[in-house]
């Protein structure tokens, strides 16, 4: 539903995307992740045709961003980071003043608000005035504002900003709805764990460069490669830690092992037996606190993926 290919985008000399690729199939709700500035924002103006790539291609339900962003437009609803409201207009009204601006018929308009307005859950706020609304009520009504045409596919921009954590699950529910109505959902936020728990599929960006992107599980899979195990010691010091590493490294399906806080941080192959490792470090004399698997999530993708000391491919 949504492609982008070899995406280049510069504003002076600095370059805000660099060849980013990436594929967002029908039906999906696809989290773009990446720190402050590596170009999600720039990518999501690009989509919804509010700015004009360099290079590369984007297109919308196979339209191209760039050589038809009328018919784009008629495609996606866009909810950008900011909300964009008239103040001294009621809910309604406000609603009824984009389906105007979409070309909804006028017989249309007041129905197609109302309609919005109780799946967004405004519907017994339709007569107030919007600078009356609370910030998540405000971000609600301008996700509805997005949908007063009817667009099969939806760019989100941080819409659970500045949210209290109730606010956020309300948002999180009505994303998840639009899902099920058949919306393809292309959704940024720093909040990951709620995208972990949201999204169906993943893109992270980093210094204008796609640096993984896929389905949630495969990426996840694949950035957190191999089972790790998570060993805490006693009274841990560096000879400790160091003479527990030299145990552990040279043992067969040992992949990795990396010096965490009082203990070490184990990569195993899948199949690798712990309870042989834990009984040869009991019988090697080694005090252990704790002996766990670790359970990956995105933040920690996120990190692996992201920042300062993270290896990229030459351009």
């Amino acid at each position: 539903m949504i492609e982008v290919q070899a995406l280049h985008k510069r504003f002076g000399g600095h370059v805000a995307l660099e060849e980013v690729d990436f594929l967002v199939p029908r039906g999906e709700i696809f989290g773009f992740v990446g720190p402050n500035g590596a170009g999600k924002t720039t990518t999501i103006r690009i989509l919804a045709t509010l700015a004009v790539p360099d290079s590369g291609s984007a297109t919308v339900g196979g339209i191209d961003v760039a050589h038809d962003p009328h018919g784009v437009r008629e495609l996606i609803g866009y909810m950008p980071d900011f909300f964009g409201v008239y103040d001294r207009l009621t809910a309604e009204e406000y609603l009824v003043f984009y389906a105007a601006c979409h070309a909804v018929p006028h017989r249309r308009r007041r129905a197609v608000a109302h309609e919005l307005l109780e799946l967004v859950d405004l519907g017994d706020r339709a007569g107030d005035q919007v600078d009356t609304l609370s910030r998540g009520m405000k971000q609600r009504l301008c996700l509805a504002r997005a949908l007063v045409h009817d667009p099969s596919v939806l760019l989100l921009d941080e819409p659970a900003s500045g949210l209290d954590p109730r606010a956020r699950i309300e948002m999180r529910e009505l994303i998840r709805e639009l899902r099920r109505m058949g919306k393809t959902i292309l959704v940024s936020s720093h909040i990951l764990p709620e995208l972990e728990e949201l999204c169906t599929w993943v893109g992270f960006i980093d210094h204008g460069r796609m640096v993984a992107a896929g389905p949630m599980a495969d990426v996840r899979n694949k950035v957190l490669a191999g089972r790790r195990l998570r060993v805490e010691l006693v009274d841990a010091d560096d000879i400790k830690l160091f003479a527990a590493r030299d145990q552990i490294a040279d043992r067969p399906g040992v992949i990795e092992v990396q010096l965490v806080d009082e203990g070490l941080e184990v990569a195993v192959e899948d199949g690798f037996a712990d309870q042989d490792l834990l009984t040869a470090l009991v019988h090697a004399g080694v005090a252990i606190r704790s002996f766990s698997q670790v359970t990956g999530d995105l933040s920690e993708a996120f990190m692996r993926l992201t920042g300062p000391g993270v290896e990229r491919s030459p351009r």
